[in-house]
């Protein structure tokens, strides 16, 4: 796997089990003004379950080759929204108001947790994607050359 893949992988894999943990923390603190030790510790976990299910299918998705590549590393991060969206829905936290553009795409996110960028998990899943993106681009062209004009 080449570093920029890598560097991807390890920082989506070292941020996920505090995203989840705060995303946990900031509906259960917005519905209850407070955010008991249980649910952090069951937040944590699922982090853990989150990064242990996803990370091995992001790096399979980061070792194909670019061609073969049938998804993005973001559209596998958005899963992770499943795993505190089912400690809020436990715990009795009522659904989010959402904008019209957000429940038609992500109609199963009623917590809106859905990450828009890998800079909602951590600055430096953010970069490591933006440079990864920009090497995958960069391939991209390598291999296949600039479309001609008009077509």
């Amino acid at each position: 796997m080449d570093d920029v893949a890598l560097r991807l992988l390890e920082s989506v894999e070292s941020a996920l089990p505090g995203w989840v943990l705060a995303c946990v923390e900031r509906r259960l603190d917005d519905a209850f003004g407070t955010v008991d030790p249980l649910a952090r510790t069951e937040a944590q976990e699922a982090g853990r379950a989150a990064a242990g299910e996803l990370v091995p299918r992001l790096r399979a998705l980061l070792e194909a080759d670019i061609d073969a590549q049938s998804t993005t590393p973001l559209a596998l991060v958005r899963q992770a929204v499943a795993w505190p969206a089912r400690i809020l829905a436990t715990r009795g936290v009522p659904p989010v108001e959402r904008d019209a553009f957000t429940v038609e795409r992500f109609p199963d996110d009623v917590y809106d947790l859905t990450p828009a960028t890998m800079a909602d998990l951590s600055e430096e899943a953010g970069e490591a994607a933006i440079a990864w993106g920009a090497a995958k681009a960069w391939e991209h062209r390598r291999r296949h050359g600039r479309p001609s004009p008009g077509g």
